[in-house]
């Protein structure tokens, strides 16, 4: 289907309208019930058990347009960990708790007994269907992948109390302390040799690679692992390098102007472009742009982890709501709605130019979680974040969630209705930003009730 702005427009306002009316009627009633569905019979159980693979262990990468297995099912550490997360959380929010516990422990047990590398410790980035490594060139062990092996074990214990899930999360925790830990500039090397040892960046690298900067992803979900592991296991390292990443994060990877570099020298100097022409720019995008999604959902995490150490909240509160409202006032699509994939502030301009006006699912599935989040620090702000939620949470439900099959798809059908057939899972996209996102708002507006 083909949509022109003006019918794109008229629709949103209606519907906009309608919701609003609904929610102030209803005190938001109606509300929690569209995410609660959202979040449980067309996610969830479109999700589980189909994705269990009950001969080889862990769960199926890919998955179809109309959520049905595919065929490519080499399986990467994050989104193992990530379904192990997100039924460990779905077993504490909903009644069917053994049920999600069973699909929890299914992937648990092929980290500990497959992912995990007995001879060098840590977990393998990518293995088989099987469980064969796949040995990718600078890809053998990330931090990235580690961190969320941490955050899916950490949640799986809390919800079962399984001693052995938090034992695994610890030993994690301490190899990547021994291998992936900067005791001099701090923070963490994501790149590992399958030793673990980091891999340093020499001249003969590609200019385009990110093997052997430190990076703002990894930090950020190291960020969001040791909160998670901090709750169920309050250590005294872990929280000296609770802190530290986020002040890493707040105070170093975050710009003045409220957005997050990406790449880093291991000084934590930031790989820049911005003195090369358009055409390098362009080519080295994945390295140098302003992420809008990760801007939205580090506020998040910052904050998280600001609570779970018991911090006052005052300065990292600040600093996450100048990431959302520059994302807000410069990532923003003000026609349709929506956050862009990535803008850039190009050398003698003052204004970001939008660079990449793609929308992807993740970035609008953390808008919600962190815009209403917004909202319930500030209430008043002329900014108005209910507003925006509510402008996305319908431009969402339009052209992200597939009312036939179930679902997300990838990107924005607004801007890309190709790729509505495109597959619903594979090796980076899951469930675990949806469904967190959906539960997070439904939970946060029932206890404001």
């Amino acid at each position: 289907m083909k949509y022109t702005a003006f019918s794109i427009v008229a629709l949103l306002s209606i519907l906009i309208c309608t919701a609003q009316e609904q929610d102030k009627k209803g005190n938001d009633e109606h509300l929690i019930r569209d995410l609660r569905h959202a979040a449980k019979e067309q996610l969830l159980e479109k999700w589980y058990p189909l994705t269990l693979d009950k001969e080889d262990g862990g769960y199926y990468s890919e998955i179809t347009h109309e959520f049905k297995v595919g065929e490519e099912h080499n399986k990467m550490i994050v989104t193992q960990a990530r379904h192990v997360w997100t039924n460990a959380r779905a077993s504490e929010i909903f009644s069917e708790k053994q049920k999600y516990l069973k699909y929890a422990k299914h992937g648990f047990e092929f980290l500990r007994d497959v992912m995990w590398d007995v001879e060098n410790g840590g977990f393998h980035q990518l293995v088989t269907k099987t469980g064969k490594p796949v040995l990718q060139k600078g890809q053998e062990k990330t931090a990235y992948g580690n961190s969320f092996a941490i955050y899916g074990l950490a949640a799986y214990y809390r919800a079962s109390g399984n001693e052995e899930a938090l034992e695994l999360a610890k030993r994690t925790f301490h190899w990547l302390e021994e291998h992936s830990h900067d005791p001099e500039y701090k923070g963490y090397y994501q790149s590992l040799n399958l030793d673990g040892t980091p891999i340093k960046r020499t001249p003969d690298f590609p200019s385009t690679s990110d093997v052997g900067y430190k990076d703002q992803n990894s930090s950020i979900h190291l960020l969001e692992a040791f909160t998670e592991l901090y709750q169920v296991w309050p250590d005294e390292l872990l929280a000296e390098r609770l802190e530290e990443m986020l002040i890493l994060i707040r105070d170093t990877i975050t710009t003045e102007k409220g957005y997050m570099n990406l790449f880093f020298e291991p000084d934590w100097t930031p790989v820049s472009f911005r003195n090369k022409s358009r055409e390098e720019i362009q080519q080295h995008y994945y390295l140098d742009h302003v992420s809008f999604g990760h801007d939205v959902e580090t506020a998040y995490l910052m904050l998280e982890a600001t609570h779970a150490l018991g911090l006052d909240e005052e300065l990292t509160l600040r600093k996450g709501k100048k990431m959302v409202d520059h994302a807000l006032s410069t990532g923003w699509d003000e026609i349709i709605g929506g956050f862009y994939d990535g803008g850039y502030y190009f050398e003698g301009a003052t204004e970001l130019e939008i660079v990449n006006d793609e929308k992807n699912w993740w970035s609008q599935a953390e808008g919600l979680n962190t815009l209403l989040m917004m909202e319930h620090y500030f209430p008043e702000d002329p900014v108005d974040y209910r507003n925006y939620f509510d402008k996305l949470w319908v431009y969402t439900q339009l052209f992200f969630m597939d009312e036939l099959y179930g679902g997300w798809y990838e990107w924005g059908l607004d801007a890309q209705p190709e790729v509505w057939d495109d597959s619903k899972g594979h090796i980076w996209k899951a469930a675990y930003h949806n469904f967190r996102a959906l539960t997070n708002c439904f939970l946060q507006l029932e206890e404001a009730k």
